[in-house]
């Protein structure tokens, strides 16, 4: 009687522990196929953040602070480029003033008055903007020199308005 409990409790735990061996096996593939799909999608991402780098790099391309050689003139003229930059778009944008046009855009606004939105510096001579009056909207090129004594010239050397759709 004893062999027999002890034969029946063998044959359990024998198939006790051939149902864990199977379970953990599916389990772990499973988890395989998790893991690979996770690890495709990490390599998609990576590939994506590195297109995004790119795309980063060729949009500032055009932009002061990428410039090294812009930069450096400013240094050389013993300014800060970004601080610098920062103090002209600043500039540039103060002229918009409640109830009255941009003194830069040459357009008088026609649905509200003309006010600049977005400031580009492109090297350290030139200046893209963007203005607006709500309804119109354009763009100026912009000529820019820093005086000795710190004063900011600028001459709007091209602008268009968009035509209204």
């Amino acid at each position: 009687m004893k062999g027999k409990i002890f034969m029946y409790l063998f044959v359990f735990a024998l198939l006790y522990i051939l149902f864990q061996f199977m379970n953990a096996k599916k389990a772990s593939e499973v988890y395989d196929k998790k893991i690979t799909s996770l690890e495709e999608k990490v390599e998609t991402h990576k590939k994506e953040i590195d297109s995004l780098i790119s795309a980063n790099l060729d949009l500032t391309y055009f932009s002061l602070d990428s410039n090294e050689d812009a930069a450096a003139y400013f240094e050389d003229q013993g300014y800060e480029a970004i601080k610098l930059a920062n103090t002209i778009s600043d500039q540039i944008l103060s002229y918009n003033k409640a109830g009255e046009d941009n003194a830069i855009v040459p357009f008088v606004g026609m649905e509200g008055k003309m006010h600049i939105n977005k400031v580009r510096l492109l090297n350290h001579k030139w200046i893209i903007a963007d203005f607006t009056d709500g309804t119109y909207w354009g763009e100026l090129f912009i000529v820019y020199d820093v005086k000795k004594d710190g004063t900011v010239d600028f001459e709007v050397v091209k602008s268009f308005l968009y035509p209204k759709n």
